[in-house]
């Protein structure tokens, strides 16, 4: 099934209501739900009459914006491939992209029509498109076509592929077919609690495709080009207060600032959806706090499995807070019903790509019991583009697939999923004992930076192994914490507190520490 299938349905019940709500040159636009299917059609119309075909792939390189949407659910309509690859990563990881698959045709701004000139990978595409503007060898994006029929494909058509960069350096493809988005979208519908004519703040734009399947409409933020810690909330505000937004789903650092900066622009919403990156239960009770008669939930998920649990905020009571405190983990809530979750003795790095089930059940330790989560369902990415990446993250269990996350966890005696960090950031064993913890719980970097987090709230910090000692990095002076902070640490094990000017996070929600960046700091420091 044609995943615009569904578009097509939504427009048909309620053509006139706001589809896609964006913000141009201080304007706002409003595309109804009838008018972006006019303009699905008629722009892969456009797409089939430049000669691309069925499994045909298009690079995008588009900012989100309502032609974001328009280009790829056009795409999509036409039967063709959806490519995305992350311009900052660099000239090098472009053209590695375009090696592993070799886009046939481009789709940018002007901008992007520039950096294509400048990657010589990118200059070799046939075929280019702008969205606006002019640039010289492109054709302009336009719905002056008629309407094309919608191409009827299987469930395992690939629809969307995106890039991100492997372990190695080599980029990895997750290909999400139109069965795999039709079943996130049935997925997130559920553990998001979408409601038809629901008018949601989008921040994260892969939540785009599911709320059009279910009938919303799409606020898409105006962040411009700042990271979520630096987003202008008197813009934020004013787009909700015009469109009446009634929810939104947003990374946690976007969560901080707003409540920080502009608690009030999140009054009128009922629901909230936090994710992307850890959720400390802080923010959950600041959320609370601000909106107590509306939903406050955290979502974890990843690229390859969106969603794996939810937690309502209530959840986190100050049991479940206290354990956090004596480095239980961080906890993450009930798997969602749409998937299976396991978690194995942990044993990251060694491939585990072929298990008789014995074996495999083997491998499953009790709840209590810390290891690495594996997650198994329709929504849970079955491999990499040709299969560059499976052999360290895919499990075969008598023809069915386990995806290995990577993420280190335990399960507790109600069902519910702690997180404890990454595998690849293991520290050196710890012999603290006596807690009542699950066993090496301490030995990952998320049970001891949330117990000391809730200590000290405001110190920006990491656990990690360095020359094999257990280190906390802190962001900035210690000042008077160091005391502190220095008796503190021995309860989880560590042996020194070292200082840097500034922990390195994650490009993509600036929520979550990059440990492989920081190790280098610390090298460069040495």
């Amino acid at each position: 099934m044609n995943l615009v299938a569904l578009l097509r349905e939504r427009a048909d019940t309620h053509p006139d209501r706001p589809a896609l709500i964006d913000r141009a040159n201080g304007k706002d636009r409003v595309m109804t739900y009838r008018e972006l299917l006019h303009r699905v059609e008629q722009g892969a119309a456009q797409l089939q009459g430049l000669g691309l075909k069925r499994g045909s792939t298009l690079l995008l390189f588009q900012p989100v914006s309502i032609e974001l949407y328009e280009i790829l659910l056009s795409a999509f309509h036409a039967g063709l491939r959806v490519m995305l690859a992350d311009p900052s990563a660099g000239k090098g990881f472009l053209t590695l992209c375009c090696e592993r698959l070799p886009p046939d045709a481009f789709f940018g701004p002007w901008k992007a029509q520039l950096l294509r000139r400048l990657v010589p990978a990118l200059k070799k595409i046939p075929l280019s498109i702008r969205s606006g503007g002019w640039f010289p060898g492109t054709v302009k994006w336009s719905a002056d076509f008629p309407a094309a029929p919608l191409t009827d494909l299987p469930d395992e058509e690939p629809a969307l592929i995106t890039f991100t960069s492997g372990s190695t350096g080599v980029p990895k493809a997750a290909v999400r077919t139109h069965g795999f988005l039709l079943a996130q979208h049935k997925a997130l519908s559920r553990a998001l609690d979408f409601e038809d004519g629901e008018v949601d703040l989008v921040t994260l734009p892969v939540f785009v495709l599911a709320n059009l399947a279910s009938g919303l409409t799409s606020v898409l933020a105006d962040l411009g080009q700042r990271p979520p810690g630096n987003t202008n909330v008197d813009v934020i505000r004013g787009q909700c207060q015009r469109h009446g937004v009634t929810r939104c789903a947003a990374s946690p650092d976007f969560f901080g600032t707003m409540l920080e900066k502009s608690e009030g622009s999140l009054k009128g919403m009922r629901k909230v959806f936090t994710g992307g990156g850890p959720v400390s239960p802080f923010l959950l009770q600041d959320l609370k706090a601000v909106l107590p008669d509306s939903t406050v939930t955290a979502v974890f998920g990843s690229t390859e499995a969106e969603p794996m649990t939810h937690l309502d905020a209530a959840e986190y009571d100050i049991k479940k807070t206290l354990k956090t405190a004596s480095g239980h983990g961080l906890l993450a809530g009930h798997p969602v019903d749409e998937i299976e979750l396991r978690i194995l003795r942990e044993q990251w790095g060694q491939p585990l790509k072929q298990l008789d089930p014995e074996a495999f059940e083997a491998m499953t330790v009790p709840p209590g019991q810390a290891g690495e989560i594996v997650v198994s369902g329709d929504h849970v990415l079955p491999g990499y583009l040709g299969g560059l990446g499976d052999e360290e993250t895919k499990i075969h269990v008598e023809g069915r697939i386990w995806h290995r996350t990577g993420d280190a966890a335990w399960i507790d005696e109600e069902g519910c999923l702690w997180l404890l960090g990454r595998c690849s950031a293991k520290l050196p064993h710890c012999s603290v004992e006596g807690k009542g913890l699950p066993e090496g719980a301490l030995d990952f970097p998320f049970a001891i930076e949330y117990a000391l987090r809730l200590r000290f709230p405001k110190l920006p910090m990491a656990a990690v192994g360095w020359k094999g000692r257990r280190v906390l990095v802190v962001e900035g002076p210690r000042r008077e914490k160091g005391d502190t902070l220095a008796r503190e640490i021995m309860d989880f094990g560590l042996e020194d507190i070292i200082e840097v000017e500034k922990i390195p996070l994650d490009r993509r929600h600036n929520a979550k520490v990059d440990y492989t960046a920081l190790q280098a700091l610390l090298g460069k420091m040495a």
